[in-house]
């Protein structure tokens, strides 16, 4: 039986502009380049001041009146076809800084080969039969960014029949593999673990010299022994000296764990420099942020455009004049929403920027990491007044260009521990000092974790065993077994 219901629901939604005002914010430099060329492609009502046009002899703003409505008078209500609701904006926007600076980081775009293009060319040019070769391009299909095979024989035989139309069998592709694929250049192409990858390398090496072979045979019969570092093992296995061991490992420590890493992805890539978002200057203890001036672009509403819904609108009789106008009008409100939307990203990076300076004001000044004080999205955000989550998208892939070299924002956030006299500090500022006495340790004898509990406590840091092995994590350093050197 159908019934009528009645319902009150409450509910928040977030206004396109809105949302495109969050997407702006959250682009780097570059990327808020190509989002400003796209805008300017598809609203021609929106356009740049250049040197030939800023002389012009126009304002923008008298397309609209005190209160945000038009101010052209037209015989009939453009707004009838289009309800604006939108609140008065600037619709003319000059933020270049007087000395118009730019960076000297610059953007470089490069294409090169990919691995798996580098790999195809060298297997075509190779004699065999049909169906070899497209086993062959189906196994180079499937290598990994790192050259790796991560698949096994029996899937690949599988999805050659399923989606080739090539059946074979497990021992056809080994031998493709092995005789065919894995000779290819660069050597270690194709294997399938680690072990396989540099045995493939060093083949190619073996000779006479005593350091390369004995490489040879540590990597094929004390590949464990050698991943664990157990040295004694290996020096007790083939009754070497230390100095031997040492020049068979220098061998294995110039080859590749990762050949196709001096390629691009299977798909050309591009591969950039950073262009830092924003410019830190210091001078004289002061402390001074601008924006990099491709964030702070000049744009204005086309004067062009606006002559075109005046001539437009007066003409009442004409179906395409209206449908024409109401388009205008479209392009127009757009034009100037999206300069709104500019300015209101700019003055958020920009208050959010000079927020950090004003918690990292020391950090900026001597460039040391131990001077990073603790600090949260939430400090900025009661700083600047703007939600956490606004505060988190600003810092998101941004970047600055100090005194002191280019900084990663996000770099500069960390929370923070009380050390042994009631002071906050930053456990970055901690992280800094472990990586210090890893740095100078013996490798010989590398501390342990408990070791370094006991180094950072005479520090004035009193932290768990756990803790330290988290934050060694995240340093990427190893523990200390694997530290060890001969």
């Amino acid at each position: 039986m159908l019934k009528q219901n009645l319902q009150i629901k409450l509910g928040q939604k977030m206004a396109p502009q809105q949302i495109q005002l969050m997407k702006l914010i959250q682009l780097h430099t570059l990327e808020f380049e190509e989002e400003l060329e796209r805008e300017l492609e598809e609203n021609p009502a929106l356009e740049k001041v250049t040197e030939d046009n800023a002389e012009e002899d126009y304002n923008s703003d008298d397309l609209y009146d005190d209160e945000g409505t038009e101010s052209i008078e037209t015989d009939f209500d453009v707004d009838e076809y289009l309800f604006d609701d939108e609140p008065s904006y600037k619709t003319a926007s000059s933020n270049y800084s007087s000395d118009d600076e730019e960076f000297d980081n610059q953007s470089l775009l490069t294409e090169g080969q990919s691995l798996y293009e580098y790999l195809i060319e060298q297997i075509r040019m190779i004699q065999m039969s049909e169906d070899d070769l497209k086993i062959a391009e189906y196994i180079i299909g499937n290598l990994d960014n790192d050259g790796y095979l991560r698949r096994d024989v029996k899937s690949i035989v599988n999805d050659l029949a399923f989606s080739v139309g090539v059946y074979t069998t497990q021992e056809q592709v080994e031998e493709i593999l092995l005789n065919y694929v894995q000779k290819l250049d660069p050597p270690g192409v194709a294997a399938r673990d680690l072990q396989e990858c540099l045995l493939l390398q060093i083949e190619k090496k073996v000779s006479s010299d005593k350091a390369v072979t004995l490489a040879y045979h540590i990597l094929k019969d004390q590949f464990e022994a050698l991943s664990n570092k157990h040295y004694q093992k290996i020096l007790n296995k083939y009754d070497i000296e230390e100095e031997d061991l040492k020049d068979a490992l220098d061998v294995i420590s110039k080859l590749s764990p990762k050949v196709g890493g001096n390629f691009d992805t299977q798909t050309i890539t591009i591969n950039q420099e950073i262009i830092p978002d924003f410019q830190i200057s210091v001078k004289n203890n002061k402390v001074t942020a601008a924006l990099n001036s491709k964030n702070a672009p000049s744009l204005r509403v086309s004067e062009e455009y606006r002559d075109i819904l005046t001539t437009y609108s007066h003409d009442k009789n004409s179906a395409e004049h209206k449908q024409a106008a109401l388009f205008i009008k479209q392009k127009l409100d757009a034009a100037k929403w999206y300069i709104d939307a500019i300015n209101q990203r700019q003055n958020t990076l920009l208050q959010t920027i000079n927020a950090i300076i004003k918690l990292q004001h020391e950090y900026f000044i001597t460039g040391d990491d131990k001077s990073i004080k603790p600090m949260i999205l939430k400090d900025i955000a009661d700083i600047t007044g703007f939600d956490i989550s606004t505060i988190s998208r600003v810092v998101k892939s941004k970047y600055a260009d100090t005194p002191n070299g280019i900084v990663y924002l996000k770099d500069l956030f960390s929370d923070s521990l009380v050390n042994d006299e009631g002071e906050e500090v930053s456990t970055k500022e901690i992280k800094t000092h472990l990586q210090d006495i890893i740095d100078k340790e013996n490798k010989r004898k590398p501390y342990t974790d408990d070791a370094l509990v006991g180094m950072l406590k005479e520090k004035g840091f009193n932290i768990a065993r756990r803790t330290i092995a988290k934050y060694r994590e995240q340093l990427n350093i190893p523990v200390a077994r694997l530290r060890k050197e001969l």
